[in-house]
C-alpha cells in the first residue's frame, strides 16, 4: 500500500508566519495557483481513496490538485490547536509572551498549549485517525496539515528531532510504503525534504 500525505497549500497564516491550526483559513489565491503549477509540472500520486481533515484549506488543496474527486473528511487529521497562541506571530508578539515562553521551554512536545493541545495529543489523535485507512490496505491520498504529517513521519521513522522540523512545505509531503500494516519507507512528494 502507498499512503500519500500532502500538506495543504499556502494560507495567510503561512505567509504571515502565524501559529495557527484550529482556525479554518482558506488558501491564498497565489497558494491555489502554486498548487496547480506544481501539479502540472510533476503530477501528484493518485489513489482510489482520498481524505482531508475537512478544514477549508485541505478541501481547496484537494480540488486544486485532483479536481472534484470523491473523498472523506476525517476531522481528527486536523492540525494542532494552539489555544491562546492561535493566529499570533512569534516576532513582535509571542516572543515576549511569558505563557508562550514557558510552553516552549518546558517539554514542548508534551506541554499543552493554554486552551489548546500538546504535540503528543495531536500525534495520538492522528495515529488513531489514520489507522483505519492503513487497515483498508489500499492506496490512499490524505491532504492534511504540516504538523500532523510531521508527527506521523516522526512516529513511524523516528529521528529524535522535534517533530515540527519534519513538516513539509505547503503543497508538499511524503509517500509512505506500507507493508502488512507497517510503514517501511517514505519518499518526498514534490519539493519537500525527508
Amino acid at each position: 500500500m502507498k499512503l500519500t500525505l500532502i500538506r495543504h497549500g499556502m494560507t495567510e497564516g503561512n505567509a504571515r508566519q502565524l501559529f495557527y491550526g484550529a482556525t479554518d483559513l482558506p488558501l491564498l489565491p497565489e497558494g491555489i495557483a502554486r498548487l496547480k503549477q506544481q501539479a502540472a509540472e510533476t503530477p501528484y500520486p493518485t489513489a482510489p481513496h482520498y481524505y482531508t481533515s475537512g478544514l477549508l484549506r485541505t478541501e481547496q488543496t484537494l480540488t486544486a490538485l485532483y479536481g472534484d474527486v470523491p473523498h472523506t473528511a476525517i476531522p481528527d487529521l486536523r492540525e494542532m490547536d494552539f489555544g491562546m497562541f492561535e493566529m499570533r506571530p512569534y516576532e513582535g508578539d509571542l516572543e515576549y509572551d511569558e505563557d508562550f515562553r514557558r510552553w516552549q521551554n518546558e517539554q514542548v512536545e508534551t506541554n499543552v498549549c493554554p486552551g489548546g493541545e500538546s504535540v503528543m495529543q495531536v500525534g495520538a489523535r492522528a495515529l488513531k485517525a489514520i489507522a483505519p485507512i492503513i487497515a483498508r490496505d489500499e492506496d490512499a491520498v490524505c491532504v492534511i496539515h504540516g504538523g500532523t504529517i510531521a508527527g506521523l513521519i516522526e512516529e513511524w521513522f523516528p529521528t529524535g528531532v522535534l517533530r515540527h522540523t519534519r513538516a513539509p512545505q505547503p503543497g508538499c509531503g511524503y509517500q509512505i510504503l506500507i507493508e502488512n500494516g507497517t510503514p517501511v519507507s517514505y519518499r518526498p512528494i514534490p519539493d519537500s525534504e525527508p
